[in-house]
């Protein structure tokens, strides 16, 4: 009996694969993993959802300027977030100021 080996394959499909295991289930996991996706690259390297509480997201950002920025977009943040998580858990975005 002949037996042929299999060819080797990247590692990322099994990588992809495994990283759900990884991830808390939970909605601040999801919102996230989600969060450049949804606020853009720029606002994402200057800002982190750090907790969710009955429907409140609260977001750290590096400055100031960035906290009060993302206050103005909010609503269009929350309808985003929420389309994607396709659910309408979030309906208030609380924007704070801390150190990287």
């Amino acid at each position: 009996m002949t037996r042929y080996r299999r060819q080797p394959r990247p590692i990322a499909g099994a990588l992809d694969r495994l990283q759900g295991d990884w991830v808390p289930a939970t909605l601040l996991a999801g919102i996230q993993q989600r969060w450049a996706a949804v606020a853009g690259a720029e606002i994402a390297a200057v800002s982190r959802p750090v907790s969710e509480h009955d429907g409140v997201l609260t977001v750290v950002c590096d400055e100031a300027v960035w906290a009060q920025q993302l206050q103005l977009l909010s609503r269009e943040i929350i309808a985003a977030l929420n389309g994607e998580l396709r659910e309408s858990k979030i309906r208030t975005l609380r924007c704070v100021t801390g150190g990287s």
